[in-house]
């Protein structure tokens, strides 16, 4: 049985799991053991301005080279995808360009629109947010390419270190949202800044042929235009949809639902960074090249996603029983009711950490139309459910029930739809 488990483990597909996890599981390790420290400091109210702020970086943040950063990873000449990288950094000042000028002079109109008050001062970071997002996309999307895995397992670590470090010695003496959300704006552009610097110190000697053709940027850009029509749109839906308990919990219910439910989704969201995104950034490199090569690419979607359905059992299982006791007993009393909202968090987020294989396997499958019209449907019956929570039930608590009931639901069809769609493409 050693050897088993040691010739699995010397697969290069495995191996670099390991990598990329190891990295994550020691930056989530590091992010736990100073959650209770950082929780006791700023409270629920911090907390809901922060995860308010969090969700409409997160759902800005993927579009700031409208997705073509994952396009990196899909040209066969290195020399290509350095065109790439180019044409994703030109976008991305662009994007930021347009959204300083819109926020510098409709600022209290769009917080007025999306009831962002509260956080309008903090509008202003977007730009900056934008330009360090598109960095970490282009940077990390290189590292998967060049299989570089270890650089993004070392720069996961020192970015936990040090933001969750300097929330707690920033929350000693000034523990206010406005310290949260500068560190969560600084977080991308950290990453990215080490990334490149350790690439640059890499032993990394593949030869990228210089003396090769250049391609023009506009035909790389409509070689791969499907991104930033059906994905950019997908992600940006997407995103939406995740973070609207955050937003709706904070239009409807107050800042401090927003941050029970942002903390239980940071605590959910650890398992799903450490083993579905490594296995999603090991796997897209991995389906390209099966897809590339005619191999049975829906049995290797079948395999990924059972091993992480197996995985994944533990861990959301232990919120699902134990949620409220956890939460009020490692971040104090004042967190019990995230405990509750994390039952449902975790319900839903175990079907989104399956899901990986499949998401990823799309933008492969030419399926990115697809995609975004699923979302778009989803996205509505979601805003549908949450809407009856509160207008109906005028609870917080079934507006969360039915929004995760929903995204389960979401999430297998999902996967059933992409194993038939793969399976056409065997065939």
């Amino acid at each position: 049985m050693i050897k088993s488990f040691k010739k699995i483990g010397e697969k290069p597909f495995v191996r670099n799991v390991i990598i990329l996890a190891s990295g994550t599981a020691m930056a989530q390790i590091i992010a736990l053991a100073s959650s209770p420290v950082i929780t006791r400091l700023y409270g629920p109210q911090a907390f809901g301005l922060m995860g308010t702020f969090t969700a409409i970086v997160s759902i800005i943040g993927p579009l700031a080279a409208l997705t073509y950063p994952v396009a990196i990873v899909i040209p066969k000449r290195d020399q290509d995808a350095l065109s790439v990288i180019r044409l994703s950094l030109i976008i991305t000042m662009i994007i930021s360009l347009i959204s300083m000028i819109t926020i510098t002079f409709f600022n209290k109109q769009i917080a007025n629109i999306f009831n962002l008050n509260e956080i309008s001062a903090y509008l202003f970071l977007i730009p900056l947010v934008i330009i360090f997002a598109g960095l970490m996309q282009v940077a990390e999307q290189w590292l998967i390419r060049t299989k570089q895995f270890s650089i993004n397992a070392r720069v996961t670590v020192l970015q936990s270190i040090i933001i969750n470090g300097s929330k707690i010695g920033f929350g000693y003496i000034y523990p206010v949202a406005t310290i949260l959300i500068i560190l969560n704006t600084l977080a991308d552009g950290l990453r990215a800044v080490m990334m490149i610097f350790f690439a640059k110190q890499s032993n990394y000697q593949k030869k990228i042929e210089l003396k090769t053709q250049k391609r023009k940027l506009k035909e790389l850009a409509k070689d791969y235009n499907d991104f930033p029509i059906y994905r950019a749109p997908q992600v940006f839906i997407e995103k939406i949809s995740q973070n609207l308990p955050i937003l709706m919990l904070t239009a409807f219910f107050g800042p401090a639902s927003a941050g029970f439910y942002a903390i239980g989704k940071t605590v959910l969201n650890q398992p799903h960074t450490l083993i579905s995104g490594a296995v999603g950034n090991v796997f897209y490199p991995r389906i390209v090249e099966a897809f590339n090569n005619k191999e049975n690419i829906t049995l290797l979607i079948k395999k990924t996603t059972f091993a992480l359905f197996v995985v994944g059992i533990l861990p959301f299982g232990i919120i699902i029983l134990f949620g409220p006791f956890l939460f009020s007993f490692v971040f104090g009393s004042d967190w019990i009711t995230a405990g509750e909202y994390a039952r449902w968090i975790a319900l839903f987020s175990f079907s989104e950490f399956i899901n990986r294989p499949s998401v990823r396997t799309l933008p492969v499958l030419n399926a990115q139309k697809f995609y975004l019209n699923y979302t778009i449907i989803w996205l509505i019956i979601r805003i549908g459910l949450l809407s009856i929570g509160y207008f109906i039930f005028s609870s917080d608590y079934i507006s969360i029930a039915l929004f995760a009931i929903s995204s389960i639901i979401s999430n297998i069809l999902l996967i059933t739809i992409t194993l038939k769609v793969s399976r056409k493409k065997v065939l």
